[in-house]
């Protein structure tokens, strides 16, 4: 029997095709999965959604939903994602074969791609960003429903951190950062975000905006 390239069985899998309902989706992760027991699970919700409906009315939320999903399901073609409406104005796209750290660089420039629609969708005065939770397999799990746990974990990160922006499962974070930065930095970075109230993520977020602007402009 001819043993299947991993190019062939990407081809079998509902990649790069319309966003799937719920169900749909799930189905689909659990069969790449069986096939290629590795990739990213992002996991999207609409940052103030609530607040565009009920101030600016369905019409005008539908509007916003149609410009979010143009830019996932443009993303899931290019990208051979899978492409999942969850439900209301959540989202999914699983990316087979995708590591985390790579994963989560490309969530994120995936959510500045999302708050540019959205800027252009939503009426003058109004605000609307996306935020992400990602999670991978096998890191954080081995199955597509315990992978959605994980992301929906992550996406929780997301909001309590203020959301319009990207999180990892809980503890996930400071897994990562202890592979760049020495102890020192990270007892300093922790008493910095007591005084300051925030989360440790966000300032390591402020601060690589900072260095990011810094050589833009150099």
């Amino acid at each position: 029997m001819a043993v299947k390239t991993a190019k062939q069985k990407r081809d079998e899998t509902p990649a790069g095709g319309p966003p799937m309902d719920a169900g749909a989706f799930g189905e689909a992760v659990a069969k790449t999965l069986e096939k290629e027991a590795a990739g990213a699970l992002l996991l999207i919700d609409l940052d103030d959604f609530h607040g565009i409906n009920v101030g600016a009315g369905r019409e005008v939320a539908d509007k916003v939903l149609r410009a979010a999903f143009a830019v996932l399901t443009k993303w899931g073609q290019e990208e051979r994602w899978i492409v999942g409406r969850i439900g209301g104005d959540e989202a999914a796209l699983f990316a087979p074969g995708l590591a985390l750290e790579t994963a989560f660089l490309r969530a994120d420039k995936l959510r500045q791609q999302l708050d540019a629609a959205l800027a252009k969708a939503v009426p003058k005065g109004m605000r609307c960003t996306a935020s992400i939770g990602v999670a991978s397999a096998p890191r954080d799990a081995k199955t597509s429903f315990v992978l959605m746990e994980k992301a929906a974990a992550a996406l929780f990160s997301a909001k309590e951190q203020g959301g319009d922006t990207v999180a990892l499962p809980p503890g996930d974070e400071m897994v990562l950062k202890s592979s760049y930065y020495t102890a020192a930095q990270l007892g300093r970075l922790k008493a910095l975000a007591e005084r300051q109230k925030k989360k440790e993520a966000v300032l390591l977020r402020e601060a690589l905006d900072d260095v990011l602007r810094k050589y833009d402009r150099a």
